[in-house]
């Protein structure tokens, strides 16, 4: 295994055979078309991308003090994506001239009028969107923490759920907690980074549903013959999953949404191999720590079936997913930023094989103009990610119906976050998000038969999450549009922002510009708050359902000494249908106690604080 400096610069080893994806090719700036010859197109059919909100994140929300000024993870983060969602629509539609002269008139009653109308827009968007390749679901799916497969998968535990059982008294009892000692986490977790209130389950739920949701599309657009389903998807989810490991909350994440994700596509559609690349500022610490640990089970398990593959009667062997975690992020921020061992050799592992270990991380540089971050940075480091995603799959079989691609897609990178949570100046332009979109799904049309998976992580400023979720949209649909990356340009984001900011234009002002009037009409669309604030759900006894299945390993193993002992009713691969369920609770919670973790120093320690 080895390791990269800080401000280490990565080279693509020499004799590298020519790449035909066109991974970390330079885009021409300023302009992006579907008619360029820099970047060869493996398809110019059109993809389908559904975008996935869900009203119960807005649930989970600060209320330790009125003062919320210090508090970066809030429930405005989601108006902030949806301006851009519905900018990149806009944009769309306007490209493929679906943009009628009357859109440039549009009342704010007419706006409400037709949200209104819409709002129901649980399993299609009702025709309100007109661009050919783009649908909107709001979801309402959700799962329950306690009887759910895939969440028990990543966060269960032998010795009975004692984590998630935590997460749900801690919520429930987060009131009376903050009236009695000043707050609602426990002594010990860091109250900066962490906040719950009672109805911070049903948004964490809620998270995890739509992305189970988008899963079940995403795959079923390439096992059923079906026109409706798309073959990539964005979810706009909180809070965000990428710091939270098996049982340890950390940074504003108490489940890790992707890898829920991920086991959800094993469990159900049996997944095999899994490629989670994280473009969030900070690193993913709680991924890959998860990644970690599975890999190095199915790793044992493919020794122990190699060795009893001779005996006779011998049952067929039952493997767990192979998963390549690969991340680009700022090695000086959060979870490293205190120079902790630990976490900054984590977030500098590059192993790929060895003990079936599949990580690649990549840091973060600075730069001083676009065509020094294309050309160099872009072509020559950050691109080296696919590339070792590529390598990986090549690997273990090469293409197939067994791949999955997730994006663990934070925009606190962008070179519009606010200038605290970025302050080690280690930024990508916004057309980063543009352009890695572009190239993810031509790798996944190679290797995953176009399945990718979007899910929101960090980013906090509105510029940074507007303009970041604008250009992602634009890549995840391809290169059959022409798009124009001055789309979102400082000029054109300051137009937008005004336009969004009070959803109408003043008597007197000139006309706005189509697709500003568009963005405001389908913002009135996407920006309606059904649900208000409603308590937890009852608490549900927890079920039989075990996390993934264990065996005891030798002493000289990384691998917790942990034995799973699963009753003669538990199930493991049959995950729970995406309905909320409620029952009452009588029994005690289990207090925290710790478990035994795995000797490698990859697994995620709660930390003091965050950026």
């Amino acid at each position: 295994m080895s390791t990269q400096a800080a401000d280490s610069i990565i080279k693509i080893e020499a004799g590298s055979e020519v790449d035909s994806l066109g991974i970390g090719t330079p885009l021409p700036l300023g302009h992006v078309s579907s008619e360029s010859e820099v970047r060869p197109s493996l398809s110019k059919v059109p993809k389908h991308v559904k975008i996935y909100l869900q009203d119960d994140c807005l649930k989970h929300r600060f209320m330790r003090s009125r003062d919320t000024s210090g508090v970066v993870e809030r429930p405005e983060r989601l108006r902030a994506v949806k301006i851009g969602l519905a900018a990149a629509i806009a944009r769309i539609e306007e490209a493929e001239g679906a943009l009628k002269p009357s859109d440039t008139n549009v009342s704010v009653e007419d706006e409400l009028a037709a949200a209104l109308g819409k709002m129901d827009i649980t399993t299609s968007d009702g025709g309100f969107i007109r661009a050919r390749s783009i649908s909107v679901t709001r979801s309402t799916a959700t799962v329950d923490l306690l009887d759910n497969a895939a969440v028990k998968y990543i966060h269960g535990d032998i010795d009975g759920d004692v984590y998630l059982q935590n997460l749900k008294a801690w919520a429930r009892d987060s009131e009376d907690n903050i009236t009695k000692k000043g707050s609602e986490m426990p002594e010990g977790m860091p109250p900066l980074d962490l906040y719950l209130c009672p109805s911070s389950i049903d948004a964490i739920q809620g998270a995890i549903g739509a992305v189970c949701q988008a899963v079940d599309a995403v795959i079923a657009s390439t096992r059923i013959n079906s026109s409706t389903n798309p073959q990539r998807a964005f979810v706009a989810v909180r809070p965000p999953g990428h710091h939270c490991g098996e049982d340890t909350p950390s940074g504003f994440c108490f489940v890790n949404n992707v890898a829920i994700g991920a086991a959800h596509a094993h469990l159900k559609h049996l997944i095999q191999r899994v490629v989670i690349l994280d473009i969030d500022l900070h690193h993913g610490n709680g991924t890959q720590s998860i990644a970690w640990q599975i890999n190095e089970e199915t790793y044992q398990q493919t020794l122990e079936s190699e060795q009893s593959h001779s005996e006779p009667n011998a049952l067929p062997p039952t493997r767990g997913p192979q998963i390549f975690y690969g991340s680009i992020h700022d090695v000086l921020s959060f979870p490293c930023e205190d120079g902790k061992a630990s976490f900054v050799q984590a977030a500098s592992t590059s192993i790929h094989g060895p003990h079936g270990q599949y990580i690649e991380n990549i840091h973060l540089q600075t730069y001083s103009t676009e065509a020094y971050f294309w050309d160099v940075l872009y072509k020559e480091q950050y691109s080296v990610m696919l590339k070792r995603a590529s390598q990986f799959l090549d690997s273990t079989g090469g293409p197939g119906d067994d791949v999955m691609v997730f994006i663990s897609c934070g925009f606190d990178a962008c070179e519009h976050e606010y200038p605290s949570m970025s302050r080690h100046d280690r930024k990508v332009p916004t057309s980063f998000y543009h352009r890695f979109a572009l190239d993810t799904c031509a790798f996944a049309d190679v290797y995953a038969r176009g399945r990718v998976v979007s899910v929101l992580e960090g980013g906090y400023s509105d510029r940074a999450l507007s303009s970041g979720a604008m250009a992602h949209i634009c890549g995840l649909v391809g290169e059959i549009v022409q798009v124009d990356e001055r789309w979102w340009d400082l000029k054109n984001l300051i137009k937008l922002e005004k336009a969004t900011k009070t959803r109408k234009f003043m008597p007197g002002n000139a006309d706005p510009e189509p697709w500003l009037a568009r963005t405001s009409e389908l913002l009135s669309h996407l920006d309606v708050y059904r649900t208000p604030p409603q308590p937890s759900q009852n608490w549900v006894r927890p079920t039989s359902r075990t996390l993934r299945e264990r065996k005891k390993l030798s002493r000289n193993s990384s691998t917790p000494e942990v034995v799973s002992k699963p009753s003669k009713d538990t199930q493991t691969l049959v995950p729970s249908s995406l309905t909320s369920v409620s029952a009452s609770e009588s029994g005690a919670v289990s207090p925290l106690v710790a478990k035994k973790l795995p000797r490698v120093i990859l697994h995620v320690r709660s930390p003091e604080s965050t950026s």
